[in-house]
């Protein structure tokens, strides 16, 4: 399976899809340029998974838990289109019986991004963990 490996710059977060490592994680700021040419190949990665969920299975132990994390910082609407995007194949996944959590970090006072978290969380139906960063 392929990873995803993208850099953190002033306009894009840093993205890593490690299904080898289940090290997923998307974090930083997010107002791309062209968003849909950034965030593309995330949905690709997310599509070629779902249609071979074995790849995933095949590096988690036991009951394992694999943790997704988000700690964006900031993000336009147009990347909340993708972001939705992403949670709902997370929740397709969690829908084939792959154990995942969802972790929101927030910076220390950014009830705002907190809120985001959970109106995402509510038009998913999928329950995440709130984690406050302090800065």
């Amino acid at each position: 399976m392929d990873k995803i490996n993208i850099e953190e710059t002033k306009a894009t977060p840093a993205i890593t899809l490690d299904a080898e490592n289940l090290k997923f994680e998307i974090a930083g700021c997010s107002r791309p340029e062209n968003v849909r040419e950034f965030y593309m190949p995330v949905i690709n990665w997310f599509e070629k998974v779902l249609e071979d969920t074995d790849a995933i299975r095949a590096n988690i132990k036991d009951d394992q838990t694999i943790n997704f994390d988000f700690k964006l910082s900031y993000f336009n609407s147009a990347s909340a289109k993708f972001i939705l995007d992403i949670l709902l194949y997370i929740n397709q996944l969690h829908s084939s019986d792959i154990d995942i959590k969802i972790n929101w970090h927030y910076e220390e006072g950014d009830e705002d991004m907190r809120d985001v978290g959970e109106e995402l969380a509510e038009m998913v139906d999928f329950e995440f963990k709130y984690i406050m960063m302090s800065e």
